[in-house]
């Protein structure tokens, strides 16, 4: 099949995305109009304590209106290579720097309206290392077993769909679960 981009504008920029129009020729000979979200990307971590314990954040978010347990995340730098953003977003957002950071896979979040692709990292042998995190995060670090994480995922206490993706892309390398 053959698609065609007819023509590309941008049509507003926010601080981390940019929301760009694009005209689109179909194999058919028919055109629609596409509204894509353009973001940098972004990473996540499932950091692993010495106890084999994974910490996760739980922060208030606006667009939900209530607080969500999620990984460590936060949103490439322009030009920022995703291991820098990984381990400078790990020390912001639990006080803890990686001696081991491993990279176990990416995706796109939603690609029916944006570009944005995460990037997941195993971190371990993590020791402590604290930098000032975004003035506009409240955000508290809780630990969980495995077990725990995958019991919460199947009763729908996590809700948050790069913390799912994570978390199951981690599986084989956490240990044995239910």
């Amino acid at each position: 099949m053959n698609f065609k981009t007819l023509s590309s504008k941008t049509v507003f920029k926010a601080r981390v995305f940019k929301l760009r129009e694009d005209e689109v020729l179909y194999p058919d000979g028919r055109q629609a109009t596409f509204h894509i979200v353009e973001h940098n990307g972004a990473v996540a971590m499932v950091p692993v304590d010495p106890q084999g314990r994974v910490l996760l954040v739980r922060q208030f978010r606006q667009t939900t209106g209530k607080l969500l347990l999620e990984l460590p995340a936060g949103t490439l730098e322009d030009g920022e290579d995703p291991e820098s953003c990984a381990y400078r977003e790990l020390c912001e957002e639990v006080g803890m720097a990686p001696g081991n950071l491993q990279k176990i896979g990416e995706f796109f979040l939603a690609p029916g309206y944006s570009s944005e692709v995460m990037h997941i990292y195993l971190a371990t042998d993590l020791r402590e290392e604290k930098q000032a995190g975004d003035e506009d995060e409240f955000l508290s670090v809780e630990a969980y077993t495995p077990e725990e994480l995958f019991a919460m995922i199947d009763t729908r206490e996590i809700e948050d769909a790069k913390t799912i993706t994570g978390l199951l892309l981690a599986r084989s390398q956490l240990g044995k679960y239910p």
